[in-house]
């Protein structure tokens, strides 16, 4: 990865740090781009295996996007004792700011900054 990649995710994440945003864990981050970027229907089973990680894991991690209002478990119809996981509109809102955060890569612009490299100046000492 480049340094002008680096930089690019580290000002889009200052921008989304910035944007008031709750402050989302990887682990939550990574549990709420796998319901909203992959085909359902998403299980606490599926989810913690996809993680690799337990399911009380996932469990405590849906207890905070829940209570966001990121995702919501519900029931299935077909099976009462399933449960699945699902998106919700302001889930869908949150990562589409972040998504924002992510091209504008927090500068302002559509485009990211132009990082140059220095090389190291070397100062001679008396």
């Amino acid at each position: 990865m480049s340094d002008l990649s680096l930089t690019h995710w580290m000002r889009a994440l200052i921008g989304y740090v910035r944007s008031g945003s709750p402050d989302l864990t990887n682990r939550q981050m990574a549990l709420l781009l796998l319901v909203y970027l992959t085909p359902g229907p998403h299980t606490v089973r599926g989810l913690a295996r996809s993680l690799g990680v337990s399911k009380p894991v996932v469990t405590r991690a849906l207890n905070t996007l829940g209570g966001l209002g990121y995702l919501r478990r519900e029931r299935d119809q077909d099976d009462r004792r399933n449960i699945f996981i699902v998106r919700t509109h302001d889930g869908a809102d949150f990562l589409e700011q972040f998504k924002r955060q992510l091209r504008l890569g927090g500068n302002g612009s559509t485009e990211p900054r132009r990082v140059e490299k220095r090389e190291p100046v070397l100062v001679a000492h008396n």
